[in-house]
């Protein structure tokens, strides 16, 4: 089995300044755990994004242009709380144009460039799927910034209602319950599919997603993981080594890390793309 994505997620980020950038270290590292940003294997499709809407950064995207869906986004989860659900939905306009503005913007184009547009749903039975989502939010600013094409991937309707809203509901329940002396970093993403909606937009084979509780010695005290097929099944829970060699055959890796390690993942055979 064979997935289009040649990338290598260690663990999780936080922002400072906001804007597709070249790398995330000194831009938007604060969201991983211990800035520890993502190792990748170079390619032109994909587009690191510090999230910010009105000059504030929430969280950071890692984008892939050529399947347009999000690989992962990565945030921190401060306090549980009741955010107001928008309805629109953003792009992002350094997608498409070098010379647009920073902030996330409303659609004004029906033309999708390197990204899904809200076009690319309509009548495709499947949601826009938040990887970092609304209910865990810490403000209606940050949950408006959630509702981004950028942070969203085609999911299906009983999964992303069902399944998967109780997981997303249960992480936010427990990491604001049991995890309040420390920092809570959180990165959620998909495992590329074959099946396209829309302009060519990369339906997920899977969703995951995990956490990590870190102390101040800049340990996990607590972590978990998650995955679940993209239907209406049982999200599998499982702890975060277990997640790893799972992505890694997802992925087609001999080896996956979702936190830092000096050993460079490596691909099992070639990956085309």
């Amino acid at each position: 089995m064979t997935f289009f994505l040649p990338v290598v997620v260690l663990w999780l980020l936080s922002g400072a300044s906001a804007k597709v950038v070249t790398t995330f270290e000194n831009q938007c590292d604060e969201f991983f755990v211990n800035k520890k940003t993502p190792i990748i294997i170079p390619t032109p499709a994909f587009q690191n994004i510090c999230q910010m809407l009105n000059g504030v950064v929430y969280y950071a995207t890692l984008y892939d242009t050529s399947n347009k869906i999000p690989l992962y986004s990565a945030y921190k989860f401060e306090v549980l709380i009741k955010c107001e659900r928008p309805n629109a939905w953003y792009i992002e306009p350094q997608l498409d144009d070098n010379n647009a503005g920073a902030d996330m913007a409303l659609q004004c184009t029906k033309d999708g460039g390197k990204q899904a547009l809200n076009d690319d749903y309509v009548n495709s039975h499947y949601d826009k799927g938040h990887l970092a989502p609304v209910y865990q939010a810490s403000s209606n600013q940050c949950a408006k910034a959630t509702f981004t094409l950028t942070n969203a991937a085609p999911q299906n309707k009983s999964f992303n209602r069902g399944q998967w809203r109780v997981t997303e509901k249960n992480i936010a329940n427990y990491l604001n319950n049991n995890c309040k002396p420390y920092t809570k970093y959180i990165v959620t993403g998909v495992v590329p599919g074959k099946k396209k909606i829309g302009k060519n937009v990369t339906v997920p084979s899977h969703f995951w997603t995990e956490y990590c509780c870190l102390d101040n010695n800049n340990k996990c005290q607590f972590s978990q993981g998650y995955i679940g097929v993209n239907k209406n099944d049982p999200v599998q829970q499982m702890n975060v080594s277990a997640l790893e060699k799972l992505l890694a055959n997802l992925y087609n890796f001999t080896s996956f890390q979702l936190f830092a390690s000096s050993t460079k993942p490596t691909r099992k055979r070639k990956i085309r793309f």
